[in-house]
């Protein structure tokens, strides 16, 4: 059985990077793959203090906080598939801490050779979808894991929004992230 961890690392429940999840999830799911969504907006992830206790001992962290949990959900699974709405040009906060406390599965290549698919969604005006999906490749990477791209050559799910299930006007936006759910099964099937 093949299982994907999807991660809204917004901290709105609900909001157009959720529907822009659900899209992957639901390609995902139709090729036969199980999936768990999680949602950051339900969890408490402090930023590392940079105390390096993990590295002297394996999943030793003293901050109490859901990080461990999420971090032991994407080390289990077999694919991630992480999204962020564009906040100040790149991932949230939320999103960011969870990046900087990965150094625990890190440390024994936990996430190494799984599959990892990249969203975002921006403002009209503002935009940063790009950038934002390149951080999130470059999480990928630094865990060697292997990047999915969208199907038909764009590298990462990518749509716009500014209000509230404003994505959904989005065809092409969603159309990336059914692409992305698309290749992430195929490479998660070879």
């Amino acid at each position: 059985m093949v299982k994907v961890l999807a991660i809204n690392g917004s901290p709105r429940k609900n909001g157009n990077m959720q529907i822009m999840i659900d899209a992957v999830v639901e390609g995902l799911k139709h090729a036969g793959i199980v999936v768990e969504s999680v949602s950051l907006a339900d969890y408490e992830i402090k930023p590392c203090d940079a105390c390096e206790r993990c590295y002297r001992k394996a999943w030793d962290c003293p901050i109490k906080d859901d990080a461990v949990t999420v971090l032991k959900k994407m080390a289990a699974a077999d694919g991630l598939i992480v999204g962020s709405p564009v906040y100040f040009g790149g991932v949230t906060a939320q999103l960011k801490a969870l990046m900087d406390r990965s150094i625990m599965p890190y440390q024994s290549a936990l996430l190494k050779d799984k599959v990892g698919g990249a969203l975002s969604v921006g403002g009209a005006v503002h935009g940063g979808q790009e950038i934002t999906v390149n951080q999130i490749i470059t999480f990928f990477l630094t865990h060697d894991m292997i990047v999915a791209n969208s199907e038909g050559g764009i590298y990462g799910g990518m749509a716009t929004g500014n209000d509230r299930g404003e994505v959904k006007k989005d065809d092409e936006g969603l159309k990336t992230a059914k692409g992305l759910a698309k290749r992430t099964a195929h490479l998660l099937k070879k």
